[in-house]
């Protein structure tokens, strides 16, 4: 049901469409005012209303003659009057209403004046009714809009868990494992590739002491045996690094002659090695982690 539309049953069972109708509906014809009587209905009600009028005065007077004397007692007069108070009221309810005139062209004109009356009544209720009816117009097109803004966002994420569901059904073990394999093959050749470049740059400002090395220092008087099983630096940190990796309860390596003392001095001193606390002779890889 749309808000514009109020649908009722006919008879039939068929939506009646109300505003439609009212739309379509000719308005009703003006209620004619008649507000002057003729000359003889106005002597007629004239006549009836001194008849009535003397007859109020006659009533009047009895009242008067009937109203007991001063001397009574204040609460007798008020009981007696309660008690004619209550028979007038029962009487005037048993009573039953009558016309002032049963001149046709008086009632006519009384009769206009109250339809007149009523009309104006029904017109400010019809514009409170009409005014009421567009605010709570405007009040549901908001909360239509709303409510789609609302299932929108509805769709939109049930798109996404929808999505993301078939996502994780493609995603098999085996896709997994490759992936897996394929991070761990890049992180070897990445570490194969850091140790190919640490070992250009210790080839290359760390080199292993040659014969001319040697023959100047024998000029200076300094004896040097030089002996050609020497590792280089490069081999002694991969030594270190694999001992660590491989055993890391027990990363500590032995120092032996194909060790080049000076190199062994050059990583204990800058912290790169640490000698065992109770074996001089043995060396590891400082933790850096």
């Amino acid at each position: 049901m749309s808000s514009n539309e109020v649908t009722l049953q006919q008879d039939n069972g068929q939506p009646l469409d109300t505003e439609s109708e009212v739309q379509d509906t000719p308005a009703p014809p003006a209620i004619p005012f008649y507000t002057e009587c003729s000359e003889a209905a106005q002597a007629q009600l004239f006549n009836e209303c001194e008849e009535q009028f003397a007859q109020l005065e006659m009533l009047q007077n009895e009242i008067i003659l009937a109203e007991p004397d001063s001397d009574e007692n204040p609460q007798e007069q008020s009981v007696n009057r309660l008690t004619a108070v209550a028979a007038e009221l029962k009487q005037w309810q048993t009573r039953r209403p009558e016309l002032l005139s049963t001149n046709p062209e008086v009632l006519l004109v009384v009769g206009a004046e109250e339809l007149q009356k009523l009309n104006s009544q029904l017109e400010l209720v019809l514009s409170c009714s009409q005014a009421k009816r567009d605010t709570l117009r405007e009040t549901l097109k908001s909360e239509q809009k709303w409510l789609e803004e609302k299932k929108e966002v509805l769709r939109a994420g049930t798109e996404h868990v929808v999505k993301q569901r078939l996502e994780n059904e493609r995603l098999s073990e085996h896709s997994v494992l490759q992936d897996t394999k394929k991070k761990i093959q890049k992180m070897k050749d990445y570490q194969n590739r850091l140790m190919e470049t640490l070992a250009d740059v210790l080839a290359e400002h760390f080199p292993l002491p040659t014969q001319e090395t040697n023959a100047d220092k024998k000029k200076k008087n300094i004896p040097q045996e030089l002996n050609e099983n020497l590792i280089s630096l490069n081999e002694v940190l991969e030594l270190l690094m694999n001992t660590t990796l491989e055993t890391p309860h027990d990363p500590y390596i032995s120092i032996d002659e194909t060790f080049w003392p000076p190199y062994t001095e050059m990583l204990l001193r800058h912290g790169i090695a640490q000698r065992h606390p109770e074996d001089c002779f043995k060396i590891r890889l400082e933790t850096f982690y």
